[in-house]
């Protein structure tokens, strides 16, 4: 049985066994994790943005420039649990790249990773 197929059945095994304990499985501390996003299409991007609730581009750039000054090289709007998110990967200028998550309706900065 190749390692992968071993690894799920393991990882099944114990989901089972604490399923049947009555137990909960373990997940990790969400403490400093940017959680996935549902990035929107172009579709739905404009329908946002033209619905006016959220802020532009532009000012979740210059939040995120507060914060790491340097180039950003790709911006994506996003759906998370609260609403919508603006998504900044930003290439620094001494060559870290991080990736910079601004609340799109507040326009204030909520995470970086």
């Amino acid at each position: 049985m190749p390692s992968i197929a071993r690894a799920t059945v393991a990882a099944l095994a114990v989901l089972t066994l604490a399923a049947a304990r009555g137990e909960e499985p373990a997940r990790p501390a969400p403490s400093g994790v940017i959680p996935p996003y549902a990035c929107l299409n172009q579709k739905e991007r404009r329908a946002a943005t033209e619905s006016g609730k959220l802020v532009h581009l532009a000012a979740a750039i210059h939040a995120a420039k507060k914060r790491m000054p340097g180039t950003v090289v790709r911006a994506r709007l996003c759906r998370s649990g609260e609403g919508f998110v603006y998504v900044l990967t930003v290439l620094a200028r001494d060559g870290k790249v991080a990736r910079l998550t601004v609340d799109a309706v507040k326009g204030t900065l909520l995470g970086q990773r």
